[in-house]
């Protein structure tokens, strides 16, 4: 019987645990994960404001609900066998106001029914003893959320991968996939800029931001779009850390498709406030002047993202008005946390 050999493109946590779970489960097969990047975990899973998300907010029964408390309990489990940190912070959903109130009886029902465990409804004294500088109207306390370092996780997935055998390449970017009836070929480049001609019994995309471009080139349709959205986060400078003890939101409002401003405390000791969302001019578009203009006309071409702006084109001037001044920045994070101030926030 011959041996199955199958590739995985992108080395984030998606990428590397699927690699990690195939060498596992199926030990004769050859599994090579190609990362375009000089190490793993460079965009996606190393950008993010590693919170592990309990649960609340998702519709009983759907799949984001019954994904997260699987992941939630998996993730656990893994950080605790490789010894990677898993905090249990804690999260407070602070209403600022009757509709946010409003909204909490929705949150609880939901956390009830995905089985979020420990979930409480909180009044203003009951916030302030869980996070002693937060002030609001009412809350929602979920202990069980927690904090880690997800590039450390992935990490730890790709030395696992190798201990079984698998392939880790670095430096290997595709820029061609071909698929035929039995086979799928990969053209990936090199730091020489050579190109190298690869094939796979089977592929498995988990390119991230590019996932929809590697599906045109195996000949996907040109829709759906990936449309780059850029995260502003500040950090609190070390004197102002003791203003969070774990991780403090608003209460998200339905209407919208980003939550909004909140903080963060950090696995090693940081405290972020955001982030705010703003269209960013490159996929990889971390700072405000990356700009790639072939990405841009692709975003700019996009029907989705044109359906998006007309829906919510006052929401994205609020966030493009917050980006703009680090006051307008800190008056969002002082609706929770009224000590915070610009001299608090550095960029």
């Amino acid at each position: 019987m011959s041996i199955e050999h199958i590739g995985i493109i992108g080395g984030g946590i998606i990428g590397l645990a699927l690699a990690r779970w195939i060498t596992q489960k199926r030990p004769g097969a050859r599994v090579t994960v190609l990362e375009k990047e000089d190490a793993v975990a460079r965009h996606q899973t190393g950008h993010n404001s590693g919170v592990v998300h309990a649960g609340l907010y998702y519709r009983p029964g759907s799949l984001k609900a019954t994904l997260c408390r699987r992941g939630t309990a998996l993730l656990r489990e893994y950080c605790a066998e490789r010894g990677l940190p898993f905090e249990q912070v804690g999260k407070v959903l602070v209403a600022t106001g009757a509709e946010d109130a409003a909204r909490l009886d929705e949150i609880e029902r939901r956390a009830e029914a995905n089985g979020v465990p420990g979930v409480r409804r909180l009044g203003p004294e009951g916030l302030r003893e869980i996070e002693p500088h937060v002030q609001g109207v009412a809350g929602v306390h979920s202990p069980s959320t927690a904090i880690t370092d997800f590039i450390a996780v992935a990490e730890a997935l790709a030395d696992d991968v190798r201990r079984s055998g698998g392939r880790i390449m670095l430096g290997a970017p595709v820029i061609g996939l071909r698929q035929d009836t039995d086979t799928a070929e990969v053209l990936t480049g090199d730091p020489r800029g050579e190109r190298v001609r690869r094939s796979f019994d089977r592929v498995v995309v988990c390119g991230g931001l590019h996932s929809d471009r590697l599906a045109r080139m195996a000949g996907a349709p040109d829709e759906p779009r990936i449309v780059p959205f850029r995260g502003q986060y500040h950090e609190l400078a070390p004197g102002s850390r003791y203003l969070v003890r774990g991780l403090i939101y608003p209460v998200p409002d339905p209407r919208y498709p980003f939550l909004g401003v909140h903080l963060t405390r950090h696995v090693h000791g940081e405290v972020t406030a955001g982030p705010n969302a703003v269209l960013a001019a490159a996929r990889e578009g971390y700072r405000l002047g990356d700009v790639l203009p072939g990405e841009l006309a692709d975003t700019l071409t996009s029907p989705g993202f044109w359906r998006l702006a007309r829906r919510h084109w006052t929401m994205g001037a609020r966030e493009m008005a917050i980006s703009a001044s680090t006051a307008v920045f800190a008056r969002q994070a002082r609706r929770l946390v009224p000590a915070i101030t610009g001299a608090n926030l550095r960029p």
